[in-house]
């Protein structure tokens, strides 16, 4: 079954535009869980625009009180591997880190680690995060030099980048499925590799239907799409047609 990661960080945008509390993230979480999202993401970035650091041992603690009473729950922590927020993460011990590249001045996340990264600094931080019991995942594009990249430097899954294939969906259906072959080999290409499959960006109702069918997915990340469709039907319907979307 695939899980799904509802990403809070656009809650924290809209509290930060005005500061104060409201609305809570962490009553976000709540919801998200009640409606049976049985994952939650963060991107603490450095400059704060969305998630805080002060955020997340708020929201570890809400997820681990929902395992402690029985709940199949994970949190996800991403971001960049900067010595602050390795820290932060393994102070906080989340089921699972990904590790994403960013650039400065950059919206949202708009590549994949490019397979030419050096790999020393990587391979260094991929370890403290396993030597602490927390699963690594790395974010890469659909490409089997990337794929490649990611098993040699030890990580545990790859998250595959998807703008690419949401902008092909929206042209028309054919540009959709070309774009969707690509992931499959770079599933299959994961897969033989010994990693799990994550996948996120852009990732909507419409485009899961076909998207949802790639072979050995165990994960997908979703933000942006969720909490926009959020404020039409509520956040509590809104994940619950996202976990429906996934298995019907």
């Amino acid at each position: 079954m695939i899980r799904l990661s509802v990403n809070v960080n656009k809650i924290a945008t809209l509290r930060n535009s005005r500061g104060g509390s409201i609305p809570s993230v962490a009553q976000a979480v709540t919801v998200c869980l009640d409606a049976g999202a049985p994952g939650i993401t963060v991107h603490p970035r450095q400059d704060e625009r969305h998630i805080r650091a002060s955020d997340v041992p708020e929201i570890a603690a809400l997820v681990a009180r929902r395992r402690a009473g029985g709940a199949d729950v994970e949190f996800n922590i991403e971001g960049d591997p900067r010595p602050g927020f390795v820290d932060m993460v393994v102070a906080t011990r989340p089921d699972q880190c990904t590790l994403v590249p960013v650039k400065p001045g950059e919206i949202t996340s708009q590549a994949g680690w490019p397979p030419d990264t050096a790999p020393d600094a990587l391979t260094e931080v991929i370890a403290r995060l396993k030597g602490a019991g927390v699963r690594v995942s790395l974010f890469v594009d659909a490409e089997r030099k990337s794929i490649a990249w990611a098993a040699g430097l030890g990580a545990d899954r790859v998250e595959l980048y998807t703008e690419p294939f949401a902008r092909a969906f929206e042209r028309n259906a054919r540009a959709g499925q070309e774009s969707f072959a690509a992931y499959v080999d770079a599933a299959e290409h994961a897969h033989a590799a010994g990693l799990g499959i994550n996948a996120g960006h852009d990732l909507d109702l419409d485009n899961l239907q076909l998207f949802k069918r790639l072979p050995h997915l165990d994960e997908v990340s979703i933000g942006h799409a969720l909490i926009s469709h959020a404020l039409w039907v509520g956040l509590d319907r809104s994940v619950r047609e996202y976990l429906d979307a996934l298995v019907s």
